[in-house]
């Protein structure tokens, strides 16, 4: 299991952090999806690691920004 975490910025309820858990949900390989407007903080856990590029993709399509962080 590898697990990545990303700051999301624009998040402000729970409508938000579910349309980011849907998006990213959809990537295969996806096991847990953690993801919080109070904190901004994106965490996936996954079976293989996933791309970075493809999570901040699908971020991007729920109309959030991201970036990885280290």
């Amino acid at each position: 299991m590898t697990t990545s975490e990303y700051q999301v910025t624009g998040m402000t309820c729970g409508h938000c952090e579910l349309s980011i858990r849907e998006e990213v949900g959809q990537m295969a390989g996806v096991q847990l999806i953690e993801v919080s407007a109070k904190t901004g903080k994106l965490v996936v856990t996954s079976q293989a690691g996933l791309d970075d590029a493809a999570v901040l993709a699908a971020v991007d399509d729920a109309g959030y920004a991201a970036v990885r962080v280290p």
